[in-house]
């Protein structure tokens, strides 16, 4: 089959290649994958020489069903289904039920394959911020995949949503999207906020941490400015208003790998039906796959950028 691998001699560090056909194992289903999105994450780590050449990686990827799990778990042949894994961005993958989700039939597989890195943590991290109906709570780097997906949820969920992008073009999107206030950097936001997703780190994550109110919960999820949080020394003083505040780190996939089908059917649903925007701003034939992880890696991809496998 054809996949996208690592050639660290390459531009972008991809190249398309023949590969073996995955071999499934018994709790894993055989996906034909139709459409795949682009992580600044992998992306990034591939330029950064993070695995040997040939590897395939790709963690979201939409298709259909070829042949069910032999252990009977997870879609039938012939569903089409949203997937996450480590090895997506190939014709065929093998993946276990619990990183699987059915997609309505109808569907278009490039919105369901934005879902699974994107919009489950979204999802999952504001799980993890508590209740959010009428809270105010800070969305940085809001109009990467992350983030456009979180600031459509908490405002779902009843939150009041304060948005950070730097470009102030992005306003009346943000806006459309649900948010209630939008700045172009954390320093400027006024008034205490419950709870931060942070997709940027640096030196905006200790601006967004200053922002916190008591007992608020700042989730670190990217770290899209590749720079140090230096805290300042009075950044930990607990008076003022300031006391049990909190810094989370945050992984998908932890150990055990929760069971997230029910998380990506819903999600497929969601977009399927309107109600959630999957965000795609680049879409191109996975040929062109050079050209989409440039504008990835340089930074000026509002949304997610997804390739249709041919």
């Amino acid at each position: 089959m054809r996949a996208l691998v690592i050639d660290h001699a390459a531009p972008t560090h991809l190249a398309m290649a023949e590969v073996p056909d995955p071999v499934p194992g018994p709790d894993e289903a055989l996906v034909r994958v139709e459409a795949v999105s682009l992580n600044y994450g992998e992306v990034a780590d591939a330029a950064r020489d993070g695995a040997p050449d040939g590897a395939v990686i790709g963690w979201d990827a939409a298709g259909v069903v070829v042949r069910p799990a032999a252990d009977g778990s997870g879609p039938p042949e012939g569903a089409r289904v949203t997937t996450l894994g480590h090895t997506g961005w190939a014709e065929l993958r093998a993946v276990p039920a619990s990183l699987t989700g059915t997609v309505p039939d109808g569907a278009d597989p490039g919105a369901a394959a934005t879902l699974p890195v994107a919009g489950l943590t979204a999802l999952q991290v504001l799980r993890r911020l508590g209740q959010v109906v009428g809270r105010r709570i800070m969305v940085t780097g809001a109009t990467g995949g992350v983030g456009r997906f979180a600031v459509q949820l908490a405002a779902r969920a009843g939150a009041q949503v304060v948005a950070i992008s730097r470009d102030p073009a992005s306003e009346a999107a943000l806006r459309a999207l649900g948010a209630d206030e939008v700045r172009t950097a954390a320093a400027d936001v006024r008034g205490p906020v419950a709870g931060v997703v942070d997709n940027v780190g640096g030196p905006t994550l200790v601006d967004a941490f200053a922002a916190l109110e008591a007992g608020g919960t700042l989730v670190n999820v990217g770290r899209t400015a590749e720079a140090a949080s230096v805290l300042p020394t009075d950044a930990l003083n607990a008076y003022g208003g300031r006391h049990d505040r909190s810094i989370r780190t945050f992984y998908l996939l932890g150990e055990p790998v929760p069971d997230f089908s029910g998380d990506l059917s819903w999600l497929a649903a969601e977009v399927a039906s309107g109600r959630l925007d999957p965000g795609i701003v680049r879409r191109a034939p996975w040929t062109r796959h050079e050209e989409a992880a440039r504008t990835l890696l340089d930074g000026r991809l509002r949304g997610k950028a997804v390739l249709d496998v041919e």
